[in-house]
């Protein structure tokens, strides 16, 4: 084939030697890119998982928040490892600086992902429906019917396309659906549609849900910046007063003030234990914990009331939890002479199910010498083929207190603190346990009521019976219990717990209401036919689309009191 006169041959491209050249982004090129990344859907879901996978760590390891003497005993029990997981703040998780990061990220990727969503979805509720589309059967879900002629509707007014279009008008809005009619001519005759949509439901709890999560996160750090957490140890008998200075250990938030802490009073007058006696596969396990105190407020009025596990009394603002028990013997201690030195319950803290306890007695001043005793209290004392002893039961059935004494300096005289549950020994020496440090005796062990000489002619400890005079062989009150209490402040949990109800509303919202857009089309075609189309479109999967277009024409059909036909 001969070309044209004029053709002209453009020259073949040339390959670039230069290389491709990129637009430079610059400072504020990256800054946009880096915002858009971390405001993205799929960043805000990734950091929302990297948050539960942080929190994991708060379950493993003792927090500081709400179990300190855990946190000293793992120390105790692991010296290597313990100052290497503080440093890396597995104690302290919920407050960590790697822990607040991801708080604080995900806090700011939510907000940048639910501001312009929110504006969008205003500006698509303002909005009327699409236009009908040419070809409606090209769509999934499609019926077309057509009405004869000589047919009526159910007043006996002959069909057209305009009463049709109408009549489907007021069925959709009737059904939820938002409606726009539109007319036009088409290649098959005169046209009128009426273009419907709903579902925008799914998106408003789609956002919902983010909110939400925004004001979960937001009531949290509020929450924790003005709340506080304290622990308390109370042996039966003993009172509690709601001042600072009252709590074995307390952690107030970053905003907090002594204003917060509103006046009450409390007084742990019983604690009851039961444990299983029948099934022998869980004998001795732990059935119910009852705590019976007795609560004054600031006008003196005295009530009583009961806390127990997951049960916790709200009292001035504060949940009281029952965190932890044990037993607390009552030990006293004199000098040569007889005068007493020290004298109080010493809360011992388990070890096992059967309560094998592990205590510390600290005697600072009174004697020749300073004096320290590490002590194990057994409540169903037993000895093994070894010769050691063991708790074969919680409850006190033969309760044996075994100490090893130390004499020296307790290490508390240049006030720097100790904690009631360790006992330093690197200046001090054995003179009653295992015969280590040139020890001559073994522990000693009492029974309750027992009194012993202490070595070295120090004086005598005594393990006293509290149980009543009037029946001092009951065994169960021999030795006091005491309850560890956990005292907890958030002023935000109603507000936690409403933001997530509606984190939950939300969720089955965005998943169980489908967005819809439905048309009808009526064409009044050359002969006198009237042609009705019914077609639907879903925004994802949406499995019940063809029916609900079925039952559109369905309906339709019966409010006009027509017979179709395909």
């Amino acid at each position: 084939m001969s070309r044209p006169s004029d053709h002209f041959d453009s020259p073949a491209p040339q390959p670039r030697t230069d290389g491709v050249n990129q637009p430079r982004l610059g400072l504020v090129g990256y800054l946009r890119f880096f915002w858009r990344q971390l405001t993205s859907m799929r960043t805000a879901l990734f950091l929302l998982l990297l948050l539960a996978i942080a929190a994991v760590p708060g379950s493993l390891f003792p927090q500081r928040s709400s179990d300190p003497n855990g946190v000293t005993q793992y120390f105790a029990d692991n010296k290597a490892l313990a100052p290497v997981l503080d440093k890396l703040q597995l104690f302290d998780v919920y407050t960590s600086v790697w822990f607040s990061a991801i708080y604080l990220l995900l806090f700011i990727s939510l907000i940048g992902c639910v501001i312009p969503r929110t504006t969008f979805h205003l500006k698509a509720l303002r909005s009327r429906p699409p236009r009908t589309p040419v070809r409606l059967e090209r769509l999934a879900a499609f019926r077309a019917y057509e009405i004869a002629g000589d047919q009526a509707d159910a007043a006996g007014a002959p069909i057209t396309a305009a009463s049709a279009v109408e009549s489907a008008r007021g069925l959709l809005r009737k059904s939820g659906y938002r409606v726009q009619v539109f007319d036009g001519r088409g290649p098959r005759g005169a046209e009128l549609s009426v273009s419907a949509e709903r579902g925008y439901m799914r998106e408003t709890g789609n956002l919902v849900f983010h909110t939400a999560l925004i004001g979960i996160l937001l009531a949290v750090g509020i929450g924790s910046g003005f709340g506080y957490t304290g622990q308390r140890v109370l042996v039966v008998g003993q009172a509690f007063a709601n001042v600072r200075l009252t709590y074995d250990s307390f952690n107030p938030g970053r905003f907090f003030t002594d204003s917060a802490l509103k006046p009450y009073r409390l007084i742990l007058n019983k604690f009851t234990a039961t444990y299983e006696e029948k099934n022998a596969n869980a004998y001795g396990q732990p059935t119910d914990y009852t705590a019976n105190v007795t609560t004054y407020n600031a006008a003196g009025t005295a009530t009583k009331a009961v806390i127990k596990v997951n049960d916790p009394l709200h009292i001035g603002g504060n949940n009281i939890y029952l965190l932890g028990n044990g037993y607390a013997p009552k030990i006293t201690v004199r000098d040569p002479a007889g005068k007493v030195v020290f004298s109080e319950p010493v809360p011992f803290l388990p070890q096992d199910a059967n309560l094998t306890s592990l205590g510390v007695i600290k005697v600072p001043d009174g004697l020749a010498s300073q004096v320290g005793m590490r002590g194990f209290f057994y409540p169903t004392a037993a000895s093994l083929s070894t010769g050691a002893l063991a708790s074969t039961h919680p409850d006190l059935r033969n309760p044996k207190l075994s100490l090893l004494v130390y004499k020296g300096d307790l290490g508390i005289d240049k006030g720097a603190p100790k904690s009631v549950y360790t006992l330093d020994t690197d200046k001090m020496t054995e003179i009653a346990g295992t015969g280590a440090d040139g020890a001559d005796a073994g522990p000693i062990q009492l029974t309750p009521g027992q009194t012993v000489k202490l070595p070295d002619g120090l004086g005598s400890i005594t393990f006293e019976n509290t149980a009543p005079k009037s029946d001092p062989d009951d065994l169960e009150k021999s030795v006091p219990r005491y309850a560890s209490l956990d005292v907890h402040r958030d002023p935000t949990q109603g507000w936690v717990l409403f933001f997530a109800v509606c984190v939950v509303l939300g969720l089955l919202t965005s998943l169980f209401i489908p967005r819809r857009r439905v048309w009808v089309k009526a064409i009044e075609q050359d002969d006198g036919i009237v042609r009705l189309e019914y077609a639907g479109l879903a925004r994802g999967e949406d499995p019940g689309l063809d029916n609900a277009v079925a039952d559109i024409a369905a309906r339709h059909s019966q409010q006009l009191g027509l017979r179709l036909t395909e």
